[in-house]
């Protein structure tokens, strides 16, 4: 039998599949930790890292203080601490279901409503009472601070979202257009008297509380469906929102009097939660690990999503659970993503950041900038050039230093209350500017309270006063040289109101005083134009930069 050789077959090469980066980046949360509660967990809530003091004031210390999340279940709110996952306070006090356990922006305050209409201001270190505020006749569902720390807005069964006056324990407004349940309700991050609210009447409404018109309703949005959740994206001057009820998700347009951008579902169930990552995805950068902006929803599926708004809401990533999930939470860091479910299980996914990101995202939530999010990632500045984030040898050092320092002449006279000593000791040739503001800051702060209760600033007073004009003439052109530096902006304006209430009988006696009156003035005008018009630049920038990145 004759056989033929046949041609060779090619060979077979494995496939070598390209790990998606978007993948790559969510699977790092991973080895979820779980806490059993004993009731289901309605919300979550991490105490944000804006608006740290700088490193001479103990930033490391304020931050740590800030590493922490509440947990909303049954009649208590725990505060859990990030590192060690573990609750480190109880919240108890509660005559019913508690409801939105949640933290003021400094982390000092956590305010909570409950199932018997309720609304309770805690001290965060001690848990005690601070304030009751009493008003709704049904279970308040949704209960958050304002960007004015002094403003609390509340959302109840009842059908009404009401704006709270903390330190005077009132109704500041009250808003009734709602047709149902509210059981949503926040704040804009941008503008204290602007309320998005959402309600099961599937109406996403946004409140102006400077409004008589209409019962104060501004814009009305029609979901199409009972609306469990509203956020604000914190960008963009609060030109963007969404709302999440059934399982649609929509993207509203509010600079254009709420139009609807998008609509997505992906769910096969109710959404019930949504939060916002301004910097993951796929677009991160190798040296920072900051990207884009994506968007989370989770849903009474068992299933988390991830979208990216800049692929029309597409989803990218989706993560699953082993029971309905009824609120989420995603850590300032970014480094934990944490949801609560309705049987009463609390998963913590973590991941571990890069030194190079934890260092870019602790400057981001030193700066508080929002347009930082759109430039490229090479126009953030090195943390460490700026000393913000020493490392520990340069700690140890620098306290090292401290304690081997001598007092220096005008230390010994604030330590003596000599204080107009202090100040012309600091107003010499060669004295450096930080210097001499530090000196008047101290000043500033050794202030006395009068029986009304109003501030004196004694200290600044004592230094300032009891000056001809020869004396004067130093500290006054010295004003006028950093009047326009923001930098010192409000120590000038303290220190120009004392100088004002002091001499003011006297002026017009001295020429060279009369004009550097003048001159301050001009000054302090001049860069008051300036600082609107950037402020107005900078607002339509946003505004631009923001809607490109939705659409």
């Amino acid at each position: 039998m004759e056989f033929r050789k046949t041609g060779t077959f090619a060979s077979l090469q494995p496939q070598t599949f390209q790990s998606n980066p978007e993948a790559r980046y969510w699977q790092q949360f991973s080895s979820p930790i779980f806490i059993k509660e004993f009731a289901p967990i309605n919300a979550i809530n991490f105490v944000p890292t804006t608006g740290i003091p700088s490193s001479s004031n103990n930033d490391l210390a304020s931050l740590a203080s800030k590493q922490k999340f509440s947990v909303t279940s049954a009649t208590r709110v725990q505060v859990f601490n990030m590192r060690t996952v573990k609750a480190t306070k109880v919240f108890s006090r509660f005559k019913d279901v508690a409801r939105s356990g949640t933290f003021r922006s400094d982390g000092k305050l956590l305010v909570a409503g409950d199932d018997s209409g309720l609304v309770q201001v805690f001290d965060a270190q001690s848990k005690s009472v601070l304030r009751q505020l009493k008003g709704h006749e049904l279970p308040v569902h949704s209960v958050k601070f304002s960007c004015d720390p002094t403003k609390i807005a509340s959302a109840s069964d009842d059908r009404t979202v009401r704006l709270w006056d903390m330190p005077e324990e009132k109704e500041q407004r009250i808003f009734t257009n709602h047709q149902d349940y509210v059981r949503s309700v926040l704040v804009s991050p941008d503008n204290a008297n602007l309320l998005l609210s959402g309600s099961y009447d599937s109406t996403v409404r946004l409140w102006d509380a400077r409004m008589a018109e209409n019962g104060g309703c501004a814009i009305t949005m029609h979901h199409g469906a009972p609306v469990e959740d509203v956020l604000i994206f914190p960008t963009g001057g609060g030109g963007a929102a969404l709302s999440a009820g059934g399982p649609i998700l929509r993207s509203w347009d509010l600079m254009m009097g709420g139009k609807c951008r998008h609509a997505v579902s992906n769910h096969s169930k109710t959404i019930t939660s949504l939060a916002i990552s301004m910097t993951s995805g796929a677009e991160a950068s190798a040296e920072t690990g900051l990207g884009g902006i994506r968007v989370l929803t989770a849903g009474l599926d068992q299933l988390v999503k991830v979208y990216d708004p800049e692929k029309e809401y597409k989803v990218v990533h989706t993560m699953r659970y082993s029971a309905p999930i009824l609120c989420m939470g995603i850590s300032p860091d970014e480094s934990q993503i944490v949801t609560g479910m309705a049987d009463g299980t609390l998963c913590i996914r973590k991941r571990n950041l890069a030194a190079a990101e934890s260092q870019h995202r602790r400057l981001a939530a030193q700066n508080g900038q929002t347009l930082q999010y759109f430039l490229p990632s090479g126009s953030t500045q090195n943390p460490a050039s700026d000393g913000l984030i020493p490392s520990k040898k340069e700690a140890k050092q620098s306290k090292v230093q401290k304690e081997r320092q001598k007092l220096r002449t005008h230390d010994k006279l604030l330590k003596a209350f000599r204080y107009r000593d202090a100040l012309d000791e600091v107003l010499r040739k060669g004295v450096r500017t930080d210097v001499t503001f530090a000196v008047l800051d101290e000043l500033r702060n050794r202030s006395t309270i009068d029986a009304n209760g109003n501030i004196i600033l004694d200290g600044l007073r004592r230094a300032i006063s009891g000056r001809d004009d020869v004396t004067l003439e130093p500290l006054l052109r010295f004003f006028l040289r950093h009047s326009a530096n923001a930098r010192w902006t409000p120590i000038v304006c303290d220190c120009m109101d004392v100088i004002m209430d002091v001499y003011a009988p006297v002026l017009g006696q001295s020429p060279v005083i009369d004009e550097l009156f003048g001159k301050i003035w001009s000054k302090i005008s001049e860069e008051i134009d300036v600082q609107k018009q950037l402020t107005q630049v900078r607002g339509a920038l946003e505004m631009i930069l923001m809607r490109s990145a939705m659409t």
